[in-house]
């Protein structure tokens, strides 16, 4: 009897170790499949378009467009989700639309990255545009330093630095390529002063690409600009370099406390920010095609592009402006404004 419950005994063993070997073995054949699922997620998330960051932040002030600059180059490698050294001539000899991301104040040079492939995520989902697109983050120096008025007035006067900069870098484009700028807050500033050194640049016969009745399509897009409510005014600061754009979208913020003391920045002029009180159509060129929101019963008080980007009814809007009709552009269009550029010239 006793020999007899000892066999039942190993007998019920060795089932327990069978059936433990056999849960060993589809627990390792499920994790395996977990883990192939996550690393295809991942895949996903890193399949993005292509992304290149334009760094100034180690380059020194300067108060006139130069003649040679050193950027940083790099470019997003989604298959690994990592920045790798390029070079800048590989992204100015695209043949597809440039997008060009200007992000605002208080972000370093991680923080701005990720901004640009968030933003550049969220305009792949809400939109379809070509793929040959290039997103280009320009990076400068935004980083967080002392209080919000000290540091913003540093920052200010810090953008006029960056106009010179980007516009050595626009001044190498082919006339007839998309350019879409994307400037929240100061990146707004940022562009205009590029735009108006290409413009005095080009009426004083220097050598730069043409951007006045530019042939190639191109596009400013901002967000919260703190730029001067009256830069397009028919005498504003800004109005000439309307003759370098297509069409303007401004998504303000009538609520903004940030916008509220843009103009304590700049103590000569105490203008308000276009960002906070918008503009006349009026002072728009019937050429140029325009489009205002307030997103103030959306964003609130607050400023931060972030807060903009989980809006889906503002980046769809944002990101629609941005990207709109660029896969569509067709040669013959092209080639109207080309002749038109040649009779202006």
């Amino acid at each position: 009897m006793l020999l007899k419950r000892i066999q039942i005994q190993k007998t019920t063993l060795y089932r327990l170790r069978g059936l433990s070997g056999l849960v060993v073995v589809f627990g390792c054949v499920a994790g395996f499949v977990i883990s192939a699922n996550a690393c295809a997620a991942v895949r996903q998330t890193c399949s993005d378009p292509e992304i290149w960051v334009f760094s100034t932040r180690h380059l020194p002030g300067i108060c006139k467009l130069p003649t040679v600059v050193n950027p940083s180059v790099q470019r997003y490698e989604s298959t690994s989700c990592r920045w790798l050294s390029d070079d800048l001539g590989k992204l100015l000899g695209g043949k597809g639309p440039l997008v060009i991301f200007l992000h605002g104040n208080r972000y370093d040079a991680y923080s701005a990255k990720q901004q640009g492939i968030q933003f550049s995520r969220r305009c792949e989902a809400l939109t379809s545009h070509g793929v040959d697109t290039q997103m280009m983050i320009y990076s400068w120096p935004s980083q967080q330093d002392g209080c919000l008025l000290k540091d913003g007035r540093s920052k200010y006067r810090r953008c006029f630095t960056e106009g010179h900069y980007l516009a050595w870098l626009l001044g190498q484009i082919s006339p007839e390529r998309p350019v879409v700028f994307i400037g929240y807050s100061f990146g707004a500033l940022i562009t205009l002063e590029a735009l108006e050194d290409l413009v005095a640049a080009e009426n004083a016969g220097r050598q730069v690409s043409p951007w006045q009745h530019r042939p190639g399509d191109t596009r400013l897009i901002f967000v919260a600009p703190a730029v001067r409510c009256d830069a397009f005014s028919p005498y504003g600061k800004y109005r000439e370099t309307l003759a370098c754009v297509d069409r303007v979208s401004l998504t303000i913020n009538s609520q903004d406390d940030a916008l509220r003391f843009f103009r304590f920045l700049d103590k000569r002029t105490k203008v308000d920010a276009l960002g906070y009180t918008g503009m006349p159509r009026r002072w728009m060129p019937t050429g140029i095609r325009y489009s205002a929101i307030d997103a103030r019963n959306i964003i609130g008080r607050e400023h931060g592009l972030t807060l903009y980007m989980r809006s889906n009814t503002l980046m769809r809007r944002i990101c629609c402006e941005a990207y709109g009709g660029l896969e569509t552009l067709s040669h013959e269009t092209i080639l109207k404004k080309s002749q038109k550029y040649q009779n202006v010239k």
